[in-house]
């Protein structure tokens, strides 16, 4: 994502195992296109790294508890649309 503030981190930052993921998720925090991260990579099940401020440990848990989900970028815009601008797997953030 062109846009992304991981834009200009090393992939090796964004594949990581362990307590370094939480430096990773880190970087998505307040990125403006954090939610089409997740949903590109949870539409595409990928398997490895942060994308979308979730460790692929969280994507698959997520996936398993909504296995009924056909597209999550249409499910997270929904979301984020109705909540008012929230992050669609998290909630809303306060004001």
């Amino acid at each position: 994502m062109s846009s992304g503030l991981c834009r200009t981190a090393q992939a090796d930052d964004l594949f990581v195992e362990g307590t370094a993921q939480k430096r990773a998720k880190a970087l998505c925090t307040g990125c403006p296109v954090q939610a089409a991260c997740l949903a590109y990579a949870l539409d595409h099940r990928v398997e490895h790294g942060v994308w979308g401020g979730m460790t692929e440990r969280e994507h698959r848990g997520l996936l398993k508890r909504r296995p009924t989900v056909r597209s999550w970028a249409r499910l997270l815009d929904t979301a984020r649309l109705q909540s008012g601008g929230g992050d669609a797997v998290a909630g809303p953030r306060p004001a």
